[in-house]
């Protein structure tokens, strides 16, 4: 049988026990008034603040650029020295970049005319013109082929500079090697060749911060120093 009497004193709330009294919970809970601190899953994945990466910083799947490229060697290292991007490479200079034409522009003009010799007269404007366009084919694929392997053409390596994705700079891909070597080789093949090249590279002289030629541009290329 129950012994509680309802006409005797209640205790004080009515009864149920008073949330509001009991002490906090130790380590958790937040103080009344104050609003929940953010959690992780609070971050913002769109707008103002939500990337808290670098550039070209491994936050996008891609090596940053004082990592060497998964597969790319174990040779000296060319990455981290200070440039106009935090880890990126300093930018090739233009005596090295000039150089480093020439020396490939010599090449290829001399396997022109060692081909082209054997069937034109070379003291003839014709014969010139024929050997010339002949350079400019072979120029092409061999720059095409070059910087797809290693962002490396022979005057390139003799010079210590090499091509790099300006994204995250490795070594070239397929499109970006044939793009670059189409923009600079085909303008100059159907009109002033002369003048074609040095609008290019004027162009470079004057972009910033990257003194990206417009053959650069077009692939989203950049040249930079290099230790091999």
């Amino acid at each position: 049988m129950s012994t509680h009497d309802p006409s005797g004193p209640q205790p004080e709330g009515g009864g149920k026990p008073s949330f509001d009294k009991q002490p906090p919970h130790p380590g958790g809970g937040t103080p009344e008034g104050e609003p929940p601190r953010p959690t992780p899953s609070d971050a913002p994945t769109e707008g103002p603040g939500a990337y808290q990466g670098t550039y070209g910083g491994s936050d996008h799947g891609q090596p940053p650029y004082d990592q060497p490229p998964p597969g790319y060697g174990t040779g000296p290292r060319m990455y981290g020295t200070p440039g106009p991007v935090p880890g990126m490479p300093p930018i090739g200079t233009w005596p090295k970049r000039i150089i480093a034409r020439l020396i490939d522009y010599v090449i290829m003009q001399a396997v022109g005319v060692v081909i082209v010799g054997p069937f034109v007269d070379l003291g003839t404007r014709g014969g010139s013109t024929s050997a010339f366009w002949l350079g400019c084919a072979i120029y092409l694929i061999y720059e095409g082929l070059m910087l797809s392997r290693d962002g490396q053409t022979l005057g390139k390596k003799a010079m210590k500079v090499r091509v790099a994705m300006l994204i995250d700079g490795n070594p070239p891909t397929q499109a970006a090697a044939w793009t670059r070597a189409a923009v600079y080789i085909l303008p100059a093949v159907v009109c002033c060749a002369a003048l074609w090249w040095l609008i290019d590279g004027m162009f470079g002289v004057f972009d910033q911060p990257f003194r990206q030629c417009i053959h650069d541009k077009a692939a989203k290329t950049v040249v930079v120093t290099t230790q091999v």
